[in-house]
């Protein structure tokens, strides 16, 4: 069983930027590939952007390329979303969930930071 913490969120207005961070608890946290996701209430969760457990590859979904980059540190368990010039249509529930690099579905989510862009 892995824990994830996300933290990070909070309410800022539109252009500034925030960086979220998660933490996982597990000691084998290099075989996992880190996902970021979001979710308004009543709508389907969004896929934001993946690296893999060694950092050297990431993807980034459409909406989001060239504003948000997404990290990691192995050797402090934590993923990290830096999202820049924020939107009003960023704000959402932020999840990062945790799934082993050779599964394809995420098994593993955390509760969420709650991210809230004023326009």
């Amino acid at each position: 069983q892995v824990q994830l913490v996300e933290s990070g969120g909070g309410l800022v207005q539109a252009g500034e930027s925030l960086r979220l961070s998660c933490v996982a608890s597990t000691r084998t946290f290099n075989i996992y590939d880190m996902g970021w996701f979001r979710q308004a209430p009543g709508k389907e969760r969004e896929f934001i952007a993946i690296i893999r457990g060694s950092g050297s590859s990431t993807y980034f979904t459409n909406s989001v390329k060239g504003r948000f980059t997404i990290s990691r540190d192995n050797a402090k368990n934590t993923a990290y979303l830096q999202m820049n010039s924020l939107k009003f249509e960023d704000t959402d529930v932020y999840y990062c969930p945790a799934k082993i690099f050779t599964m394809s579905e995420y098994k593993y989510w955390g509760q969420g930071t709650q991210v809230t862009v004023s326009s």
